[in-house]
């Protein structure tokens, strides 16, 4: 036994470390993933599953190897492999995720985002895992000096590791990822296991030649691997970070100002430079107010607006520019979006922005407001809090008599049984009056919910004057509410009822969003089944 273990501590110290990393990890991993293939339950599934098979075949091969050869020097050397590999994810990983992706994307006609995401963590993660799964068993076999303590002894190590996963767990959330970045705290823990090896194999006088060559890799590392640029393919990038609850990422042009909280997909909030419609999803949910008589002369004074899901608040933002509503309150759970709303897409700050969940603010209001906008659902992340009866519930308790749901639903999917479908089923249990429109261009649908039977008369005279008025801006908001009330539809309502007990809005989402991407990419499938890769990068030039 070398000298430093004699007395059991740097056993122990191991053990709280390695655990500490563990957990670390897994969290990190959840955040390096979730701008590529979102937050959702499923992606957080796969990472768990995934650290769980690692742990296991490493703790069956630490077992084996530790009694075959009782040497410590062999698990400090796998440790050393782990804090490399780890902190080579920083400078890799999202190369081989965008890779796999691609990949997966090619050759599988199903379950894009679940596969590449399993994919993903299996080659990224499961090597490192598996390395510091092996340090329980070792640490076990080096540690126990007979039967009659081995009990004790066990139970300090569980502890240990237990302990400083615990740390492992809050440190990443609360304190690393929030202020350094997700490519930061790899490198932390990372540098924390090397320091562990580092520190034996310098006082044991072994392996010198590994330990400089652990060094001099590590720090190649942290100098390539320490920016947060997950999207690593744009250059212009007005703004690019990470809260504590989303990767965020702000680009500009001459016209626009975009936020995007995913890598791959999806568009959260736009903002026009000129102060014109966006021609998106915000656009037509702006007919709710007129729905909601938002031009009877005898409830303008106290008209009221809440959004749920501000993001930067185009919704808002448009709301109080064409229709002058003095009350909006606003409900968004990441207080990053808000600051980047402030500073680069024009939220008034008269616009009331509480930093909340959308239920939670709902259970703890008692605000009744005349429109209530739902826009809490972004590509496959869907929570499924503010997606049952029992949310809807609250929604229908906080609105006016007369008062109008407004729900972007951001995938139509395709068939009967679609997260859209739950969604406007689920809805349609709680009011007598809903309407739906599919945005054109998009893969959004807008729907309309009342139990005012005259809203579509109520609607029908309140944008029918906008006509005739002389501000350019009026016109537009016209033709806007001229396209949703043409296109409406009235929803015929089935029985697919999601509650706070079960509501599948993970697999119902990545169904969706699976006929999205198959779509997308069908022309370029058909090159690559004709052409091979090379025709792919040509057409892509």
């Amino acid at each position: 036994m070398r000298k430093i273990l004699s007395n059991k501590l740097y056993l122990y110290l191991t053990e709280f470390f390695a655990g500490m990393s563990v957990m670390a990890v897994e969290l990190a991993a959840s955040r390096l993933l979730a701008p590529y293939f979102s937050s959702s339950q499923i992606v957080y599934t796969i990472i768990i599953g995934t650290v769980m098979i690692a742990m296991a075949l490493g703790n069956i091969y630490g077992g084996r190897s530790a009694d075959k050869d009782p040497n410590p020097d062999k698990l400090y050397r796998r440790m050393l492999v782990a804090a490399i590999w780890i902190a080579a994810i920083p400078v890799v990983g999202k190369y081989i995720i965008i890779g796999i992706s691609g990949l997966v994307i090619f050759t599988v006609n199903s379950n894009f985002l679940v596969i590449a995401a399993f994919v993903s963590a299996m080659v990224v993660f499961v090597f490192p895992l598996f390395l510091l799964g092996t340090v329980t068993p070792s640490l076990a076999a080096y540690t126990i000096g007979s039967l009659s303590d081995s009990g004790k002894v066990v139970g300090r190590l569980g502890a240990c590791n237990t302990v400083g996963s615990i740390i492992g767990t809050f440190l990443p959330t609360f304190v690393t990822i929030p202020s350094v970045g997700t490519a930061v705290t790899f490198l932390i823990f990372a540098g924390i296991l090397l320091a562990l090896c580092v520190i034996y194999f310098i006082s044991s006088k072994v392996s010198p030649v590994r330990t400089a060559v652990g060094i001099i890799l590590f720090v190649v590392c942290c100098v390539f691997g320490w920016s947060g640029n997950f999207a690593f393919w744009e250059k212009d990038l007005t703004y690019e970070g990470e809260s504590i609850y989303n990767y965020l990422q702000v680009r500009e042009d001459d016209k626009s100002v975009i936020l995007s909280t995913n890598v791959l997909f999806g568009v959260q909030s736009v903002y026009q430079k000129d102060g014109g419609l966006t021609g998106m999803y915000y656009d037509y949910a702006m007919a709710a107010p007129v729905m909601a008589g938002v031009y009877d002369t005898e409830k303008k004074e106290d008209f009221s607006i809440l959004v749920l899901g501000n993001g930067s608040g185009t919704f808002a933002t448009q709301c109080r520019k064409h229709f002058g509503i003095n009350k909006i309150d606003a409900v968004e759970i990441d207080q990053s979006i808000t600051d980047l709303a402030r500073e680069y897409f024009a939220l008034p700050e008269d616009v009331n922005v509480y930093t909340y969940d959308g239920r939670a603010y709902l259970n703890a209001s008692e605000e009744k407001y005349n429109v209530i906008m739902v826009d809490a659902y972004q590509d496959i992340t869907v929570p499924f809090q503010m997606s049952s009866k029992e949310f809807f519930s609250l929604v229908k308790d906080h609105l006016k008599e007369d008062g109008v749901l407004v729900v972007n639903m951001s995938m139509r999917g395709k068939g009967e049984n679609t997260i859209n479908s739950y969604l406007a089923d689920t809805i349609s249990t709680l009011f007598s009056e809903v309407y739906t429109i599919d945005v054109t261009y998009s893969s959004n649908r807008e729907l309309f919910a009342s139990n005012n039977k005259d809203m579509m008369d109520v609607f029908k005279a309140g944008y029918g004057p906008l006509i005739i008025r002389s501000n350019t801006m009026d016109h537009d908001v016209f033709l806007m509410s001229d396209t949703v009330y043409k296109g409406m539809a009235r929803y015929v309502p089935g029985d697919r009822v999601m509650t706070d007990d079960k509501a599948p809005v993970e697999l119902l989402s990545m169904q969706a969003i699976d006929g999205i991407i198959y779509d997308e990419v069908a022309y370029f499938k058909d090159i690559y089944n004709e052409k091979g890769i090379k025709g792919v990068i040509d057409a892509l030039q």
